[in-house]
């Protein structure tokens, strides 16, 4: 007879009473669990940002190195871009159009314009990319993504920051020209970096809502070229703001006139004008450093609200 092996018998395995609801609730809470694919509280969604500050310093230097680190100069076009484009500004409306329009220093006014506006203009693009063009990251590692559009414009922040060295020293050499009266150093010129302070949080917020509304609607992208061109032209940017107010009808004055003025953009360009310079059409005023904190911390909660709220849906639409 063959000898056939004998079978182990296995008991049976346990029978384990499915966790209700509360127990699952519970466990989650013990570890620290999270469901995915569902937006967070509010609280809990800002200590997520907090704890990870670190990832998003990387994001933003990582990105503000690599704009540049195929070109030949390297970083140093994150000087030579604004140079150059503050330069054709200069030359086109400051030297040859002559288009001072009762400004001392054309050159300083548009240059400082120019360097400011710059920072709003690439933050507000990026933005509005942060989101849409960042699909596969979204979709491989869960994080906050507000961390996207923050590191996009702290990014920008670092890019500009050298850039405003370059910028005051146009300012100063602009005063050696004949034309222009000198202009001298003065102890308003720290306050610059809580101008930039507060550009850089508007800006964080701008680019909350634009990275939102283009992940929705990603037509939306080619649009936001056209309403930057507009901002700058209606933000006094080459042109001073009164330009346009004292060029309107009289029945217009009253209602556009201080919608051109107190605009966020025309609000940072004056405080650095006004920092910066010695015009007598900008006058260091407390009133415009107060509409430029409301505008930023308003822009900022307003549009960390709005991204937060579509949290869920970034990389799924």
């Amino acid at each position: 007879m063959d000898a056939h092996p004998e079978q182990v018998v296995r008991p049976p395995a346990p029978v384990v009473p499915p966790l209700t609801s509360s127990q699952r609730r519970a466990l989650a809470a013990e570890y620290d669990l999270t469901a995915m694919g569902v937006r967070p509280k509010l609280t809990r969604y800002v200590r997520d940002l907090i704890r990870r500050r670190a990832f998003i310093h990387v994001l933003a230097t990582s990105k503000a190195y690599a704009n540049n680190q195929n070109n030949y100069l390297g970083q140093v076009w994150a000087l030579l871009n604004p140079i150059l484009n503050a330069t054709v500004y200069v030359i086109i409306f400051g030297l040859l159009l002559d288009t001072s329009r009762g400004v001392e220093n054309a050159v300083a006014f548009i240059v400082i314009g120019v360097f400011l506006f710059r920072f709003v203009q690439q933050s507000v693009s990026g933005g509005s990319k942060s989101i849409a063009g960042k699909t596969n990251l979204i979709r491989s590692l869960h994080f906050p993504r507000a961390v996207l559009p923050i590191s996009t414009v702290l990014s920008q922040l670092a890019t500009l920051l050298p850039a405003l060295v370059a910028m005051c020293g146009i300012v100063l050499l602009s005063g050696l020209l004949p034309q222009y009266p000198v202009i001298p150093v003065t102890w308003q010129w720290l306050l610059l970096p809580c101008a930039v302070a507060l550009m850089w949080i508007f800006n964080t917020g701008i680019a909350f809502i634009v990275a939102r509304v283009v992940a929705i609607t990603p037509d939306l992208d080619n649009v936001i070229s056209f309403v930057m061109r507009f901002v700058m032209y209606g933000s006094g940017v080459i042109f001073p703001v009164t330009h346009y107010v004292d060029n309107l009808p009289g029945a217009w004055q009253s209602v556009l006139g201080p919608v051109l003025e107190y605009q966020p953009v025309a609000v940072y360009l004056y405080l650095g004008r006004s920092i910066l310079t010695e015009e007598e059409a900008f006058p260091p005023d407390p009133t415009m450093w107060a509409l430029g904190a409301g505008w930023a911390v308003l822009t900022f909660v307003l549009g960390f609200i709005v991204f937060w709220r579509g949290e869920e849906r970034y990389g799924r639409d």
